[in-house]
């Protein structure tokens, strides 16, 4: 079964995005595993810096990509698309160019936001960068968790039923996704 790199898009402690990838690091499929990787670490990309060498957390960034089976994304949506630290680590993911570890990797992204829309527009947003990586995304299976503040409780467990099955959906499809791609 496969082994996910799950990647939250925000840095906020309490935010929604990170509690919906908890959520679905604790509820893959069974012998699927997510390992969350934290973004806080990751400079800004730099070609200078990156001249240097990697920096310790692009370093390991780029290990537990290329460890995974597949990256799952839960990004919020910030003025309509992704935010600035979530593409300042693709950036850093893609390089060094024709040679990144995320050229036919599998990827998958969801979201949650307050609004009604659920963050899609961050979903559709990402698209383009996650294909001009080489990624392999998902597609037709996208799980948009809208008004957050009522979908999860106090102690950031998601408490919507019909986002719950949604996830399970999408983590479902995407370990068969990885399984066909594997074969």
């Amino acid at each position: 079964m496969p082994k996910l790199l799950g990647i939250a898009g925000s840095l906020r402690a309490k935010s929604f995005n990170r509690m919906l990838l908890a959520y679905a690091a604790k509820t893959a499929p069974e012998g699927t595993t997510v390992e969350i990787f934290d973004l806080k670490p990751i400079p800004f990309f730099d070609q200078d810096v990156e001249a240097q060498g990697y920096p310790d957390a692009v370093a390991k960034l780029h290990a537990a990509v290329g460890a995974a089976d597949g990256v799952l994304i839960v990004t919020p949506e910030y003025n309509s698309g992704i935010p600035g630290v979530l593409k300042n680590a693709l950036d850093w993911m893609s390089r060094p160019p024709g040679k990144s570890n995320c050229a036919g990797k599998p990827v998958t992204v969801m979201s949650t936001s307050p609004g009604a829309s659920g963050g899609i527009r961050a979903q559709v947003s990402i698209l383009p960068v996650l294909t001009g990586m080489g990624m392999l995304p998902l597609v037709g299976a996208a799980a948009a968790v809208p008004n957050a503040g009522a979908s999860f409780d106090v102690d950031g467990n998601l408490t919507d039923d019909r986002a719950k099955t949604v996830v399970a959906g999408q983590l479902k499809a995407f370990a068969a996704w990885i399984e066909r791609l594997k074969r």
